[in-house]
């Protein structure tokens, strides 16, 4: 599992069947102290409930392709979660960005 920020959305007119329902997002890959790494990615949000500028995770291959129940899709990555916080250590809590009000 990786963390990553929302920063857009991806309208398709078509997609495979199997993606019907869902929302194609646009994630920057974070780091644990929430530094972009590598390029943006386009994930599926599994959760339908994931906005833009929230830090999610994700898992990507073989384990984002059976993430719904009872249902196979053509996805490398799948957002399966939005984060709270992320605990470094004992000492070290570091709030996400998007749940500090």
């Amino acid at each position: 599992m990786d963390i990553g920020k929302v920063i857009g959305t991806v309208v398709a007119t078509r997609k495979d069947p199997s993606l019907e329902g869902t929302r194609l997002l646009t994630l920057q890959p974070l780091d644990e102290n929430y530094t972009p790494i590598s390029k943006p990615i386009v994930a599926v949000d599994t959760l339908q409930d994931a906005g833009i500028g929230e830090i999610v995770y994700y898992v990507t291959g073989g384990d984002a392709v059976g993430v719904l129940p009872g249902r196979r899709m053509p996805v490398d990555v799948a957002i399966v979660g939005i984060v709270d916080t992320v605990s470094l250590d004992e000492k070290t809590i570091k709030e996400s960005p998007s749940s500090v009000i």
